[in-house]
């Protein structure tokens, strides 16, 4: 994702518009946008402030309500595969995809590596 144009141009390009030009003027001697000008205009009449809209966001898992039987299930089963508890989470009435379940893990830092020591074959 693109970072936000820095504050200084915005008060700037706001300053040549209340000053008087036209957001096209402003875009064109600024080399950005006509609607980000329009935007930064608006926000500036309506507000009185020029700053960037918070970016990105908080997202809440789906699984949250979940967390405590999935932590308990996958320490009763640790080589279950998400499809497994895809199936299982559908039969609690909780239908997520795989990648719902995948960064629930993540946060959680349980990861599904494969143990090379544990898998060998024994001796012939």
């Amino acid at each position: 994702m693109t970072k936000p144009y820095s504050e200084d141009l915005r008060t700037r390009v706001v300053a040549a518009v209340v000053a008087g030009a036209s957001c096209r003027d402003a875009a064109q001697r600024f080399s950005i946008g006509v609607s980000s000008v329009v935007r930064w205009a608006q926000r500036f009449r309506r507000t009185g402030s020029v700053a960037a809209k918070p970016m990105g966001g908080k997202r809440n898992s789906r699984l949250k309500d979940e967390r405590d039987w999935l932590l308990a299930r996958v320490a009763a089963s640790p080589d279950l595969p998400l499809h497994d508890i895809r199936r299982e989470l559908a039969a609690r009435h909780v239908r997520v995809g795989y990648g719902t379940i995948w960064r629930f893990f993540a946060k959680e830092k349980i990861t599904f590596k494969k143990n090379r020591a544990r898998r060998r074959a024994g001796p012939a």
